[in-house]
């Protein structure tokens, strides 16, 4: 357990050192972000708070895309037998879901807040909404980074990645967007605990199916 710690916090320290390298990566992906929301400002000036919440999402969802899907297709077959030599497939899976976990929050709170200056804020329960976008942060981050890993033993093809994550992908955009729905309209946040207790099962069970999944992919 401690050595799959300690291989966990050296993978996460190298993730983002080659993240920092590669810095033109990560800001090309704040960029996209920042650019589409000015780019609907400029298209709609106001929108419904419908369809601001619907667009949030959507924007945030191919930033996960953008930003998730590189995780394990853009690394070589000589550095993923490297990686292999050196420590267990539990945390590699492990380090590059919590790495993008958090790269995911950076640009979830980059696009918010620009979301937020550029148009006005139509949320009732802003707490309960900053909650919403933790859990897609989590679950596009641990479905998208499973998916990854999967397609990169069938070649590093991203279009079987996107075939794959899709029939996950949108289950999980349908109840964050009727959960932060629920808090753009201040409802009592009991009536959101269905979709929150569902949202953290669905995330558990995907993480835990990584875990497990993985080794297997890995020996291939």
């Amino acid at each position: 357990m401690k050595k799959l710690a300690a291989d966990t916090g050296a993978l996460i320290r190298k993730e983002w050192v080659l993240e920092w390298r590669n810095r033109y990566a990560l800001n090309g992906i704040l960029l996209y972000a920042t650019a589409t929301v000015y780019t609907c400002y400029l298209s709609f000036r106001s929108v419904e708070p419908v369809v601001w919440n619907a667009v949030f999402w959507i924007i945030l969802l191919f930033s996960a895309i953008n930003a998730v899907a590189k995780s394990f297709l853009v690394e070589s077959r000589g550095r993923q037998l490297y990686f292999y030599t050196l420590a267990h497939p539990q945390a590699i899976m492990l380090a590059k879901i919590i790495y993008n976990v958090l790269l995911m929050l950076l640009i979830a709170a980059v696009s918010l807040i620009f979301y937020v200056i550029v148009f006005d804020n139509p949320v009732a329960d802003m707490p309960m909404y900053l909650l919403a976008v933790l859990l897609g942060c989590l679950s596009f981050a641990s479905t998208l980074t499973m998916v990854s890993g999967i397609a990169s033993r069938a070649g590093n093809n991203f279009s079987l990645m996107a075939i794959l994550s899709f029939p996950v992908v949108i289950p999980l955009l349908i109840l964050l967007i009727k959960l932060s729905k629920n808090a753009m309209d201040g409802l009592d946040r009991s009536v959101s605990a269905d979709e929150i207790v569902l949202l953290l099962a669905i995330n558990v069970i995907v993480i835990v199916l990584a875990l497990l999944l993985f080794p297997y992919l890995w020996r291939d």
